[in-house]
């Protein structure tokens, strides 16, 4: 496992699709079965061996991700929180983690991915020991739903890449 790796969890946005849920609580915070939402995709990125790791969300719910997270060190990790004015994408997370990622390898997972699967904690660490791109996806009947990887199916490159 790689020591220099560290993670971004995206938890911004304004959730409009879960109106009105959303007016009062950030998304990420409601609860999927017995946990915040929120808890998954942290738990993805423990489960690759990362430590330390950069929580993006909107400036006025980072108040309450320090009420429930702390610093992290309760669950032996880091967390350093990152604000942001308005939800600009999967790009803005590594802009406004450049100082925080400096020269590491990352991860960067969203908010309301959760992900299960036998052997998953593996498939994980061995994404982090070895170098290049690794992008987790599933094929689903209504593709326009979520965002979408194209690949090649004779490389297996990846040609586009589109957000929800």
């Amino acid at each position: 496992m790689m020591t220099d790796v560290c993670g971004i969890l995206l938890a911004g946005g304004n959730g409009t699709r879960l109106f009105p849920l959303t007016i009062t609580s950030n998304k990420h915070l409601l609860p999927v079965y017995d946990k915040p939402m929120i808890y998954y995709p942290l738990s993805t990125l423990m489960m690759a061996g990362i430590r330390d790791i950069a929580l993006v969300t909107r400036t006025q719910d980072v108040d309450l991700y320090r009420k429930l997270l702390g610093d992290g060190s309760a669950l032996g990790i880091s967390i350093t929180y990152l604000a942001q004015d308005k939800a600009n994408g999967i790009p803005e997370g590594y802009i406004l983690g450049k100082k925080f990622i400096g020269s590491r390898n990352i991860a960067l997972i969203l908010g309301d991915n959760i992900f299960l699967g036998q052997g998953l904690g593996k498939t994980l660490e061995f994404s982090t020991s070895h170098s290049g791109a690794r992008i987790f996806a599933f094929p689903v009947t209504n593709p326009g739903d979520y965002g979408v990887v194209t690949v090649d199916t004779k490389s297996g490159e990846i040609i586009k890449l589109e957000e929800k």
